[in-house]
């Protein structure tokens, strides 16, 4: 007979044999799900008054994860987005259960039929030109800091490289000289080389030089050496946005994060005509679908659009239905 506490084995067994063992999951994907089960028990225990290890996978049925979807958005203030996110890793462990115990297959489908929620999609942000050159312009180059700052951002805006990539670079991974280019591993695991300018290149080149590191040290380390943290970046790139606002009143409309500067990046690549096949291996995407949001972006490739065409010289005429059930359809 089976203990009433089964929930918190099933969990160990969805992180160590399917997440770890089975699918090798990377670290990034790992931490994406422990934080969803981590805000999920949190809540049962103050909903249910149980303790997590006193938790029954019946506890968690679909009206409960419902709730607590909905506690993620009017509580703690998640976007849909990131309540999409919660929920997918609530759907993959039960997936899991499904077939690691059958008997529980009805039960775990009624979770997985919670549908994701649709939510309005923004235009991605970026920066102009303008505004990269007053950003870099930020960091103090008198300070190891400063030069840190500088060609962390320099790599940044001008690769694209996620932050998980950006804060993952290792000596090694830079190759300079003729061919300069940096290799990083991507989502999936996946490697990939991203070609680095001359005015990139060069001041990445000083920099190795000046910090002396080995081949497995961090290209990008924290004052004590090690690598920087997410949130280390995020405060990084906050300061030297917030300096750069004082030289760039545009700045003042925009809201700049490390992901912005990926943004940038690929829109730098698709204004100077660059296929958007090559910007989804640049960036590392797996869809071409992916690029399709920075072509909404450009309003500069719209309005080229727009002055190549020419007004027809035709009549204005306003549409009329011959038919009330067509004019009631047209009208919902």
């Amino acid at each position: 007979m089976k203990s009433n506490a089964d929930f918190p084995r099933l969990l160990q067994a969805f992180f160590t044999d399917r997440l770890m063992r089975q699918q090798q999951a990377s670290p990034n994907t790992i931490a994406a799900h422990r934080d969803t089960f981590r805000l999920l028990v949190s809540f049962a225990q103050k909903r249910l008054r149980k303790k997590p290890s006193e938790l029954s996978l019946e506890d968690l049925d679909a009206p409960f994860i419902a709730e607590f979807l909905n506690y993620l958005e009017s509580e703690r203030g998640n976007a849909a987005r990131s309540r999409n996110v919660r929920l997918s890793g609530i759907r993959s462990f039960f997936h899991y259960v499904s077939f690691y115990e059958p008997s529980r297959g009805g039960f775990a489908q009624r979770v997985l039929s919670i549908p994701m929620k649709r939510y309005h999609r923004k235009q991605v942000e970026f920066l102009t030109d303008d505004e990269v050159m007053a950003l870099l312009a930020s960091p103090d180059t008198q300070t190891w800091i400063g030069r840190r700052d500088r060609v962390f951002l320099l790599v940044a805006v001008q690769t694209g490289l996620r932050v998980s990539e950006m804060i993952g670079l290792r000596f090694r991974d830079v190759v300079l000289g003729s061919g300069s280019h940096i290799r990083c591993v991507g989502k999936g695991r996946k490697e990939r080389c991203t070609p680095l300018r001359k005015d990139t290149a060069k001041p990445l080149e000083s920099w190795q030089r000046e910090h002396e590191g080995q081949e497995e040290d961090p290209l990008f380390p924290n004052v004590k050496g090690g690598r920087l943290s997410r949130d280390a970046v995020e405060r990084l790139v906050t300061k030297h946005a917030d300096n750069a606002r004082r030289r760039c009143p545009t700045l003042r409309r925009k809201h700049v994060t490390p992901h912005v500067l990926r943004h940038t990046a690929a829109m730098d690549l698709l204004q100077h005509g660059v296929d958007r096949t090559v910007i989804a291996l640049w960036l590392g995407h797996e869809s071409l679908n992916t690029v399709d949001v920075y072509l909404h972006a450009d309003l500069r490739m719209k309005e080229e659009a727009l002055a190549k065409t020419a007004a027809t010289g035709a009549k204005p005429w306003r549409y009329r239905p011959d038919d009330e059930v067509l004019e009631f359809l047209r009208g919902l």
